[in-house]
């Protein structure tokens, strides 16, 4: 079984999701974040349909740094209550998956 994540964090469009991406490596907590530069999102919130241009930033990390990577992008995130969704990984390429380990140490 292997303890890699992706984790799905969706932002405003605007350069937000760069920057996102390129702390949360730096930090360590990610070892690579891609950015889907150009999605739609509609969705409830506060009692009213919203539909927004955002990007979704697709961020590979381990089991181990999830809640600290959580935790980081709260911090830094400009939505009350940002997506902050896990999916695990449960298998992939087994060089991939040891380079995603080493580069969260």
């Amino acid at each position: 079984m292997s303890s890699a994540r992706i984790v799905l964090v969706s932002v405003p469009q605007g350069g937000k999701a760069e920057s996102l991406a390129e702390g949360a490596v730096e930090a360590r907590l990610a070892a690579c974040a891609s950015i889907l530069p150009s999605v739609v999102s509609i969705y409830r919130w506060k009692g009213r349909v919203h539909r927004d241009a955002e990007s979704l930033l697709v961020i590979k990390t381990t089991r181990a740094r999830v809640k600290a990577l959580e935790r980081w992008i709260k911090a830094r995130h400009p939505y009350e209550t940002p997506e902050f969704v896990v999916l695990d990984a449960s298998s992939g390429s087994r060089e991939y998956l040891a380079w995603l380990e080493a580069q969260t140490k």
